[in-house]
C-alpha cells in the first residue's frame, strides 16, 4: 500500500475483509439481505420520521428503557449464534476430524460470545428494566437527567455496533472476554482485534457509567413525598445498589483499558514483563471491576424476583428489612472477593484464605434471600403465572450454581477446577439461572405496564420449558467434564470418550435455541393478538408497587400529581384508602423536548473508535472535533421544553380514573 493510501485509510485495506472465511461471508450476506429488507420495510411504511421523532430522539425514560431491551434482544441473537457455533465445533472435533472452525476463528468466537453476552445483552437488559421501572416505582416523572439518559443509550448502542463491525471488517480479539495481558498486548495480539475490544468497551462504558450516575441521582433525589429509603420497593433498592456499584467499578474498567491502550498505541509497558511492567496488575484491575460486575447483573434480578414473589403469592414480601440489609451487605462484600478469580496465581496462603473466607461470607446474604422468597410464598395464594414460574425455576437453578460457587471459593478445590469446564458451567449456572431467568420474569411481569397487554402464555410456556430443560442438558455435561479435568477454550479433543458429553451439551444448546425462537414468537403472537390480550384495569397482576398507579402504558408524564407515600406498599395503601387520585387541581406539567444530540454524539464516537482502531488519524481528529462541536452546540438549546396543560391532563386523567376504579379503590 502506498504512503498516500496509508495516510487516507490507515491499516484498513482489502485484505482486512475476511473474504477467505466462508462462514463470515455467508453471515455477511444474510445480515446484508436482512438489513436491506428491514430498511425497505421502514421506507415503504414511511416509519423513519416516526422513529426519529418518537424513539431515536426521545428523552422519555420508558421509551429509552424499551430501546435498551430491544438492543439486548438483538445482541442475544448474535451472542447465542456464537454459542451454537462453539458447541457444534466441540461436538464434532475429535481425533482426525478438525471440525468446521479453525483455531483463529474459534478464538474470536468464544471471545465475542463472552463480551457480547455480558456487555451487550445482560447490561442493556438490566439497564433497560431499571430505566423503565424505577421512576414509576418512586413516583417520579422521569430520571434526573433525561438527555443524559438518551446519550447513555446511544453510546451503548455505538459500542455494540463496533463489536458487530468486527465481524465483517478485520477481526475481533482472540484473548477471552477479559483480554488478559500480556496476551492482549501488542507483541502477542498485533492485529486489530484487541483494539476493537478496547474501543467498543470504552464507548459503551461511558454510556453505562453515565446511566449509573443518572439512576443514583434519580433514586436519591426524586422519590415521591413520604417515600423514605425504607419505604422504597425492593427492586428500587437493588437498582440503587447496582448503580452505586456501576459508579464505583466502571471507572476502574475505563482506567485499565486506557492503560492497555497506551501499551498498544504509545509503547508504554504497564502490563508487560519488560521495562518495569507487571501483567498481574492487569489481572487485579480487571477483576476489581469484574467481580462487582457480576453483582451489577444479579442484584436487579433479585429485585425482580422479590416483586414477582410478593405479587403472585398475594402477600407482602417476608423480611423486607433483612432483604434490604442483605442487598447492602452484598454490595459491600462484592468489592472484597475479586481475588478468588486467580487463586492459582501465586498470591500466597494468607491472601487466598482471606478471599476464600469473604467469598463464603457473601453467600450468606445471598442465601438469606432465598429464604425470604420461600417464606413469602409460605401460606400465600400462589398463582403460577409465567413470571412466577421463572422465579421458581431460578430458585432451583441458582441454588445449584451457588453451591458450586462455594466449592470454587475453597482455594485447594479451585486449584483443581480452575480454568476447567466446571468453572464455565458454574458461571453460566448463575448468569443464566439467575440473571437471564430474572430478566424473562421481569419482561413477562412488566410487559403489560409497558404496552397495555399481556404476553401470550402458550408460547411463553414453550420458551420457559425449553430454556429450563435446555440449560440443564447443555451445562450438566460441562460440570462432569470439568470434574474430569477437561480445560475450557479448546476447539479439538484427542480422547474420543469425551465426545458424548459434548454432543449432549450441543443438544442442550439446540433446545435453548428453540426457547429463544419461542420467545420471539411469543412477542410476535402477542402483538398480533394484542386486543385479545389487553387488560384495561391498569393492574393486570394485582401488584402492590407504585408503578401500577398509572395507566398501562403510562402517559408521557407518568404521574399527573406526585403520589404521597404513607406505607411500604404504596399503591396497595392508596387503593385501601379509597383515593386513587384527585379529579381536579392539576397544574401544567413541565416536559423536556426530544433531542437528536445524543444519537449524533454517539455516531461521532462510533466513527472515532473505528478510526482509532484502523489508525485513520485524520478521521479520528475530525470525528473528535465533531464530538466537541456537537456537545457545545447542544448547551445552547435553551427553549427545548414545553408544558402539558391542565386541561389536557384533566381530560386524560378523568378517563383514566374511571378505568382504575375497577381495581376496587
Amino acid at each position: 500500500m502506498s504512503d498516500t493510501l496509508k495516510m487516507i485509510f490507515g491499516r484498513l485495506s482489502i485484505e482486512s475483509l475476511p473474504i477467505h472465511e466462508p462462514i463470515v461471508v455467508g453471515t455477511f450476506c444474510g445480515v446484508a439481505l436482512g438489513g436491506i429488507a428491514l430498511l425497505g420495510a421502514l421506507t415503504y411504511f414511511r416509519l423513519w420520521g416516526y422513529l426519529w421523532k418518537e424513539w431515536f430522539t426521545t428523552v422519555d425514560h420508558k421509551r429509552i428503557g424499551i430501546m435498551y431491551m430491544v438492543l439486548g434482544l438483538v445482541m442475544l441473537l448474535r451472542g447465542f449464534a456464537d454459542a451454537i457455533m462453539m458447541r457444534g465445533q466441540q461436538a464434532m472435533a475429535f481425533g482426525a476430524n478438525e471440525g468446521y472452525l479453525n483455531a483463529h476463528h474459534y478464538d474470536q468466537v468464544f471471545t465475542a460470545h463472552g463480551v457480547i453476552m455480558i456487555f451487550f445483552v445482560a447490561m442493556p437488559f438490566v439497564t433497560g428494566l431499571m430505566n423503565f421501572v424505577v421512576p414509576l416505582q418512586i413516583g417520579a416523572r422521569d430520571v434526573s437527567f433525561p438527555f443524559l439518559n438518551n446519550f447513555s443509550f446511544w453510546m451503548t448502542a455505538a459500542g455494540a455496533a463496533l463489536v458487530m463491525a468486527s465481524l465483517f471488517i478485520g477481526e475481533f480479539a482472540r484473548t477471552g472476554w477479559l483480554a488478559m495481558a500480556p496476551l492482549s498486548g501488542l507483541d502477542y495480539s498485533p492485529d486489530v482485534g484487541v483494539d476493537y475490544y478496547v474501543w467498543a468497551l470504552q464507548i459503551a462504558g461511558v454510556g453505562t457509567l453515565l446511566s449509573g450516575v443518572n439512576l443514583v441521582a434519580t433514586i436519591v433525589k426524586m422519590r415521591a413525598p413520604g417515600m423514605g429509603l425504607m419505604k422504597m420497593p425492593i427492586f428500587t433498592w437493588t437498582a440503587l445498589a447496582t448503580n452505586i456499584l456501576i459508579v464505583a467499578a466502571f471507572p476502574v474498567l475505563t482506567a485499565v483499558l486506557a492503560l492497555l491502550s497506551l501499551d498498544r498505541y504509545v509503547g508504554t509497558h504497564f502490563f508487560t514483563n519488560t521495562a518495569g511492567g507487571n501483567p498481574m496488575m492487569y489481572v487485579n484491575m480487571i477483576w476489581i471491576w469484574g467481580h462487582p460486575e457480576v453483582y451489577i447483573l444479579i442484584l436487579p434480578a433479585f429485585g425482580i424476583f422479590s416483586e414477582v414473589t410478593s405479587t403472585f403469592s398475594g402477600k407482602r414480601l417476608f423480611g423486607y428489612t433483612s432483604m434490604v440489609y442483605a442487598v447492602l451487605v452484598i454490595t459491600i462484600l462484592s468489592y472484597l472477593v475479586w481475588l478468588h478469580h486467580f487463586f492459582t496465581m501465586g498470591s500466597g496462603a494468607s491472601v487466598n484464605s482471606f478471599f476464600g473466607i469473604t467469598t463464603m461470607i457473601i453467600s450468606i446474604p445471598t442465601g438469606a434471600k432465598i429464604f425470604n422468597w420461600l417464606f413469602t410464598m409460605y401460606k400465600g395464594r400462589i398463582r403460577f403465572e409465567l413470571p412466577m414460574m421463572w422465579t421458581v425455576a431460578f430458585m432451583l437453578t441458582f441454588v445449584i450454581g451457588g453451591m458450586t460457587g462455594v466449592m470454587l471459593a475453597v482455594p485447594p478445590a479451585d486449584f483443581v477446577l480452575h480454568n476447567s469446564l466446571f468453572l464455565v458451567a458454574h458461571f453460566h449456572n448463575v448468569i443464566i439461572g439467575g440473571v437471564l431467568f430474572g430478566l424473562f420474569a421481569g419482561i413477562n411481569y412488566w410487559w403489560p405496564k409497558a404496552f397495555g397487554f399481556k404476553l401470550d402464555k402458550k408460547w411463553g410456556l414453550v420458551s420457559f420449558w425449553c430454556w429450563v430443560v435446555g440449560f440443564w442438558v447443555a451445562f450438566t455435561p460441562l460440570y462432569v467434564l470439568g470434574l474430569m479435568g477437561v480445560t475450557r477454550r479448546l476447539r479439538h479433543f484427542d480422547d474420543p470418550s469425551l465426545q458424548i458429553w459434548f454432543v449432549i451439551a450441543a443438544i442442550g444448546a439446540a433446545i435453548i435455541a428453540v426457547g429463544i425462537a419461542a420467545f420471539l414468537l411469543q412477542i410476535f403472537v402477542s402483538i398480533r393478538n394484542r386486543e385479545a390480550l389487553r387488560d384495561d384495569s391498569g393492574d393486570p397482576w394485582n401488584a402492590r408497587t407504585l408503578e401500577w398507579a398509572t395507566s398501562s402504558p403510562p402517559p408521557a408524564y407518568n404521574f399527573a400529581f406526585s403520589p404521597v407515600i404513607h406505607d411500604l406498599d404504596a399503591w396497595y395503601d392508596m387503593k385501601s384508602r379509597g383515593a386513587v387520585r384527585p379529579v381536579s387541581g392539576y397544574l401544567p406539567i413541565h416536559m423536556p423536548k426530544n433531542t437528536g444530540a445524543g444519537i449524533i454524539l454517539a455516531g461521532f464516537s462510533l466513527v472515532f473508535g473505528f478510526a482509532m482502531i484502523w489508525y485513520i488519524w485524520w478521521l479520528a481528529a475530525a470525528s473528535f472535533l465533531g464530538l466537541i462541536v456537537t456537545a457545545i452546540a447542544h448547551t445552547f438549546n435553551y427553549d427545548r421544553d414545553f408544558y402539558i396543560t391542565a386541561e389536557e391532563v384533566t381530560e386524560t386523567e378523568n378517563a383514566r380514573t374511571a378505568v382504575l376504579a375497577r381495581l376496587g379503590a
